[in-house]
């Protein structure tokens, strides 16, 4: 029964963001909302990253270094080397969490507030790296990259050139939210998994864990991995995008809203980095009508939610049980 529920939820979900919304959006005219959603879409997917960490008890406030790095990784295969984007997509990633396991093997033997305090700096390092490395073409940036290209199967046509399309927005979108649909599934998965089972233990009792038999270093490093890629695949889309990228393209702001996105959505739930993106991307807009108290009533907002729903917004019940 719950399954069904679960696969019924899955399908009206789809329907809605793959059919209902598009439709919605060329009723209204607001063509607008496709990158606007698009961009809710990719910073969920990194937001994703950060949940994974939370998920092993550490906290991680660098991801906006991974995303800068798969940018920077996708830019410079597709313009110095002709690489196919699509393929850059997986190449980035796979980057950014060779990158984490060589970063994380050290690091991540600290206790969790040292660990917090050096990711902290790692965006920071990306952004000094992207502007002093040739290859990046420093403070200048990578600009007029080309739109992705066109994939086909024994003659059929998976995706079009992009570069043919007179509004290459909404194809944009499609693929982000398949993306992001197809990572918080992969999530839901490794949360009920055996490996997802011994992260969790990691985060009530490290000790214990570790008395037991867990391999307590292997499960974070794998767990860093993880987000690390999701971060960069994040920072690759967006580059695609916007056709450019810099060295303040993500900064040490990004990654304490991608935390705060796992705060206001709920850590004890696999969807809160959605949920909590979706909130605070358009809070935020939303908000922007109040001028210079804008910060101000959107701190004070934060800080009532933390602290009346210190499990986000999804401990309203509304959606469903924990983990789900």
């Amino acid at each position: 029964m719950k399954r069904t529920r679960n696969i019924l939820a899955v399908a009206v979900f789809l329907l809605v963001v793959l059919i209902g919304v598009p439709w919605l959006i060329e009723a209204t005219g607001r063509l607008d909302l496709y990158y606007t959603l698009t961009s809710v879409a990719l910073l969920s997917i990194a937001s994703a990253g950060v949940w994974v960490t939370f998920y092993i008890g550490r906290i991680n406030i660098g991801q906006g270094a991974f995303a800068l790095m798969g940018g920077y990784v996708s830019a410079i295969l597709v313009v110095q080397y002709g690489v196919s984007f699509w393929l850059t997509l997986p190449l980035a990633g796979l980057f950014c969490a060779a990158a984490s396991v060589l970063i994380g093997l050290p690091i991540l033997r600290l206790r969790g507030v040292y660990f917090a305090m050096v990711t902290l700096v790692l965006t920071e390092v990306a952004r000094l790296l992207a502007l002093a490395l040739p290859i990046t073409n420093g403070a200048k940036g990578m600009v007029s990259i080309p739109l992705p290209g066109g994939i086909s199967i024994f003659g059929l046509t998976i995706l079009p050139d992009f570069a043919t399309l007179a509004n290459p927005r909404p194809a944009f979108y499609l693929v982000s939210v398949v993306l992001m649909v197809l990572c918080f599934a992969g999530l839901y998965r490794l949360v009920h998994s055996r490996i997802g089972k011994l992260c969790q233990s990691l985060q009530q009792n490290e000790e214990l864990a570790s008395s037991i038999g867990v391999n307590i270093a292997y499960l974070r490093v794998i767990a860093y991995a993880i987000s690390s890629f999701l971060g960069g695949l994040g920072g690759a889309m967006f580059v695609a995008i916007s056709q450019s990228i810099y060295p303040s393209s993500f900064t040490v702001t990004d990654s304490v809203n991608f935390m705060l996105n796992c705060f206001l959505g709920g850590l004890s739930y696999v969807f809160g980095p959605m949920i909590g993106t979706f909130v605070l991307y358009f809070g935020w807009d939303f908000l922007f009508e109040t001028g210079e108290f804008q910060l101000l009533i959107f701190s004070s907002v934060l800080i009532a939610l933390m602290l009346f729903l210190p499990n986000g917004l999804l401990s309203l019940r509304l959606f469903g049980k924990k983990q789900g």
